[in-house]
């Protein structure tokens, strides 16, 4: 008979636990409590969450408290690694000296933005950019693929909500039988 994996089981567990964030309140509570869990999924320094809206991320959440910038911070897309993450679709995790990176760029002069390691993920739904979920850290990191696939995942799911979020607030805007009752 053959044993479970330990680490299958942590990420059920894991999932779970998203998919009941998720599931149990208004859009911008899951967006803070998705950037505290994949702050405390990975252990990082700060954890930033962009929604796209027109050609611009737009920060959403923040694990540390930038609420003066919330909801005015907007990177366009290709700006910087979190613009060149949402203009690609691609995850970069960038183990020391990020602020090195030749994709880099101060974009509103934050304490993050000299921290050492860097993690950018998309957020996807249907081939389509919803977002970016960012990690950071102040000394070195190296993100495992595991932890890029899960933080991946993460995104994944979020974009779904924020989407039917969004699907649910163009019905509600409808007259007459279409309207969400």
């Amino acid at each position: 008979m053959e044993t479970a994996n330990p680490d299958a089981y942590l990420d059920i567990n894991f999932l779970h636990e998203l998919g009941k964030r998720i599931s149990s309140a208004p859009l911008n509570e899951v967006l803070w409590k998705i950037v505290r869990f994949v702050s405390d999924f990975v252990n990082c320094d700060s954890c930033f969450l962009y929604i796209l809206e027109g050609d611009e991320l737009v920060l959403k959440s923040s694990r540390n408290p930038h609420s003066d910038i919330l909801d005015r911070l907007r990177i366009p897309l290709g700006t910087g690694i979190t613009g060149w993450v949402a203009k690609h679709k691609m995850p970069v995790a960038i183990p020391r000296k990020a602020y090195q990176d030749p994709r880099f760029q101060n974009v509103s002069d934050l304490p993050e933005d000299q921290f050492e390691a860097f993690l950018s993920v998309p957020m996807m739904c249907r081939d389509r950019l919803i977002g970016v979920i960012n990690v950071q850290h102040r000394q070195p990191k190296f993100h495992s693929r595991r932890d890029i696939q899960l933080i991946s995942i993460i995104g994944f799911l979020v974009a779904a909500e924020v989407e039917l979020v969004r699907m649910e607030s163009e019905l509600a805007s409808l007259p007459g039988p279409l309207q969400k009752s």
